[in-house]
């Protein structure tokens, strides 16, 4: 690139080219702007996509940065509590706002909702419920690495996660080698799609994705076990693939992963509501301090708050549903 390059924001951005305002497309942060002279349009691109010849927008004058307004009132969880994150709010209410959120992105807006996942929402105990809002249609898609889906497959054949039984917190004789037969079954198997089909899984998060055709993205690290076939070990590669699959979305969760999240958050523009979820303070600032400004930080246990939000939405689902029968009846 030119020293002089421009290095982009995650807000709606304009360029002054030949007496009007152009958009730019694909705003991420940190990337730069290409413009089609000839076309008049103007991208936002990563520096390995940039080839020789590109026209690259350098400085700062002649650009314009539109930042997200917010409203002011309402149920919306947007509405209800500032960027900051504290562990000193009440977590009730808040998950029932965020269950009203993810219900009218959903229902209301048809928007698409995102899902970025780390273990501990298995070990925890709330891949139940991340499983439920799978199958009843709240999750388009699922952006996580190789030990959720270890660790799900795991809990769902054996009833464990690393060793320990999930639903009483007791260890599990040799418990240590749970997590590499649970991959050993998905080597014997294939992949999770053909562990699904055999009838070898049948139940949890990667077997909801399957059985409901919610595309998936695992992102390998140089740390994975294994990894299961299904693991992208090709950053570069498993990037696209994540990036790909966030077009257009809406909304995204994001449950106590600090390394996904982040790098989620950098893929994403302003214009998405984000909400993560971490019962590390420090975590959920670092996604704030690294530019997802409008990310929703909520300081807390997933394992508990998760079911929550099921519960939450579940209520809502229900009073709509009353009230649309009662409307009918009239």
């Amino acid at each position: 690139l030119p020293n002089s390059f421009y290095s982009t924001t995650n807000n709606p951005t304009q360029i002054y080219f030949r007496n009007s305002w152009i958009n730019v497309k694909n705003m991420m942060m940190d990337k730069c702007i290409t413009l089609d002279i000839d076309r008049k349009t103007a991208e936002c691109k990563m520096i390995r996509e940039i080839r020789k010849g590109d026209m690259i927008v350098t400085g700062e004058h002649g650009i314009r940065i539109i930042p997200q307004e917010r409203p002011r009132e309402g149920v919306d969880i947007f509405q209800f509590m500032s960027s900051s994150s504290s562990s000193e709010r009440p977590t009730q209410q808040i998950a029932r706002k965020v269950a009203y959120d993810i219900y009218d992105t959903k229902e209301i807006s048809h928007g698409k909702i995102v899902v970025v996942s780390g273990p501990v929402i298995v070990h925890s105990g709330a891949s139940a419920a991340l499983a439920h809002l799978i199958r009843i249609g709240y999750v388009d898609g699922l952006l996580a690495g190789n030990a959720l889906a270890v660790h799900d497959i795991e809990n769902a054949i054996m009833g464990t996660s690393l060793g320990m039984h999930v639903r009483d917190g007791t260890l599990a004789v040799r418990g240590h080698r749970n997590h590499m037969q649970a991959i050993n079954e998905v080597f014997k198997a294939g992949s999770i799609k053909k562990m699904v089909t055999k009838g070898a899984l049948r139940s949890g998060i990667m077997y909801e994705c399957v059985s409901k055709g919610v595309p998936y993205v695992l992102a390998g690290s140089i740390r994975d076990d294994g990894p299961i076939p299904d693991v992208m070990t090709d950053v570069v590669q498993a990037q696209r693939s994540y990036k790909k699959l966030l077009e257009n979305a809406r909304m995204v969760l994001m449950f106590s992963t600090m390394l996904h999240s982040i790098a989620v958050g950098n893929m994403l523009p302003s214009s998405v509501k984000v909400v993560a979820v971490d019962i590390s303070q420090p975590v959920v600032t670092k996604l704030l301090d690294r530019g997802t400004t409008q990310a929703i930080g909520v300081v807390t246990d997933v394992g508990t708050f998760l079911p929550m939000i099921v519960d939450h939405l579940t209520q809502i689902r229900t009073s709509s549903r009353d009230k649309r029968a009662q409307f009918l009846r009239k």
